[in-house]
């Protein structure tokens, strides 16, 4: 069992002149992360997918009728390599969840579009996707998870400038 507040104090003996309570903090988020994770992951398991072919076909489901964009739109919505989309896209190909059609707006190029396989796992996922989340955040209350979700927000906002790369 991960117990953040043994491992605190066992830093506290050995280098009392450190400040852990950020480590306390991370280490929370992070073993969070990893429990929902997990969870999260036996939902998609149910229905043959993986958390990175839910995600496209959730990204698809999204984008309303026809359900169908370009490789390079699903690319800039998630953080991989054209490699891993083109290997993820050849994936649900072979499994007959998504087709490569042509591009109505340039015949040179083409979407990936979601079949009725597609829609019908993806849709059915989803569903249990949410009731899972829901699941998941259910020992918070409403006022809880309002409160959690404005200071990762806070958090987040500090990261994403602070890791930014400077502006030339």
């Amino acid at each position: 069992m991960f117990d953040i507040d043994e491992i605190r104090a066992q830093w506290a003996r050995q280098r009392p002149d450190l400040d852990t309570a950020p480590m306390a903090l991370i280490g929370r988020v992070i073993r969070l992360s990893t429990l929902m994770a997990a969870e999260m992951n036996k939902v998609f398991r149910k229905h043959g997918l993986s958390g990175a072919s839910f995600d496209v076909l959730a990204t698809l489901l999204r984008s309303g009728p026809p359900h169908a964009l370009s490789p390079n739109q699903l690319l800039a919505t998630m953080m991989v390599s054209s490699g891993t989309m083109t290997h993820r896209i050849d994936q649900l190909v072979k499994e007959g969840m998504v087709a490569r059609v042509p591009n109505p707006q340039d015949k040179r190029s083409v979407q990936v579009q979601l079949t009725e396989r597609g829609r019908a796992v993806i849709d059915a996922a989803v569903t249990d996707h949410v009731a899972g989340q829901k699941r998941l955040v259910a020992g918070l209350s409403a006022e809880d998870q309002v409160a959690l979700n404005m200071l990762l927000d806070k958090g987040l906002a500090h990261l994403d400038t602070a890791t930014a790369p400077p502006k030339s």
